[in-house]
């Protein structure tokens, strides 16, 4: 089978008024990402919210998303369950229903040795019916180190990829050097938007993107212009989305600012499984406000009716960043400001 590459969109799930999953919705969601250009489907991921979902409903998610995929895509279905026995069945479960591969996160709640974590997914190659690809979420779960994913990849078939969400360029750089040589089938995927472009540069072979759910047709857009060698342009979009990830991740609880972006899309998700106080939902009205601002620029939605700050005018000119090419040349000084301004608030947030 083919290679893994592209945009993944980690599928942000609706909810009917009674808090259970609203599936015409879902389906009509798939239908939308595959229309807007994204290459591949992974339901059940962190943005998917599968924690709080039970066995059966993820399940059932994961047949929605293929029952609507009609094959167009690949899906790679998230099957992490809380031990080896119910993530297996998760894999078998995965394997009947025809998807590309799965996902499977490091053992979560218990921090592991990477012995541990090593001899976990072992067990999992091992015994799974269907290809795997690592998850290296150290901010939710154990994390999992470059020597353990190179001995994993080096024993087993199995495991033919990995999605890190770190957004640890010295960290993926070590991975493909250490892996590809021996795995050129091997798939490097980003989970950190904000540094897409310096990751397919050092080599990465795509993303597995929140914001993918809001702007599709973006994130698909920085892919395309990076394989065409306009790296100035695929840069100019860069931080454009920078812009909007930072405003959906860090003033809202993970991933309601992703679904407030895709209600603005024309997604409807009500209400959730995440109480809210009032207060909460007060700033989350205004917050979406700056949201509908910021796409509004990408002239994918109308700015709100109470208007938005006045903004530069290179950032409410997409046709021109698309059309014409930079002034000045992005070097290796600006791909580097921007790694350090991820890495600060990584530090700041307590993952490094």
């Amino acid at each position: 089978m083919s290679k893994l590459q592209g945009i993944f969109t980690p599928i942000l799930v609706p909810f009917d008024e009674r808090g259970q999953i609203n599936e015409p919705e879902l389906r009509r969601f798939v239908s939308w990402l595959i229309d807007h250009g994204v290459h591949g489907l992974y339901p059940n991921g962190s943005s998917g919210e599968f924690t709080r979902f039970n066995p059966a409903e993820r399940r059932r998610i994961t047949q929605i998303v293929v029952e609507e995929n009609r094959g167009r895509l690949p899906i790679i279905a998230g099957a992490a369950e809380a031990n080896v026995k119910e993530t297996l069945a998760a894999c078998e479960f995965a394997a009947g229903l025809g998807v590309r591969a799965v996902a499977i996160v490091a053992p979560f709640y218990y921090k592991l040795t990477p012995e541990s974590v090593y001899a976990y997914f072992a067990e999992i190659a091992r015994n799974s019916p269907i290809d795997l690809t690592l998850y290296n979420i150290p901010m939710f779960a154990s994390p999992i180190d470059v020597p353990t994913i190179r001995r994993l990849a080096d024993e087993f078939p199995r495991v033919i990829g990995i999605k890190d969400s770190t957004g640890d360029l010295a960290f993926m750089m070590r991975l493909i050097s250490q892996i590809r040589p021996s795995r050129p089938d091997f798939t490097f995927l980003t989970g950190w938007e904000a540094v897409l472009v310096p990751m397919l540069m050092i080599g990465c072979d795509g993303g597995t993107h929140a914001s993918s759910n809001v702007v599709p047709e973006v994130t698909r857009r920085i892919y395309d212009l990076f394989r065409a060698g306009n790296l100035d342009a695929a840069m100019k979009w860069q931080y454009r989305l920078l812009e909007l990830f930072d405003a959906m991740l860090y003033p809202f609880e993970f991933p309601v600012g992703f679904k407030a972006g895709a209600e603005l899309r024309g997604i409807h998700f009500g209400i959730g499984r995440l109480p809210q106080t009032d207060s909460q939902r007060a700033e989350h009205k205004n917050l979406t406000n700056i949201l509908q601002c910021i796409l509004a620029d990408f002239d994918l939605v109308n700015p709100p009716a109470s208007g938005c700050a006045i903004r530069s005018p290179e950032a409410s000119q997409p046709s021109q960043a698309i059309a014409q090419p930079a002034s000045k040349n992005i070097g290796p000084e600006h791909v580097q400001q921007l790694v350090h301004e991820v890495l600060d608030e990584m530090k700041n947030r307590g993952i490094l």
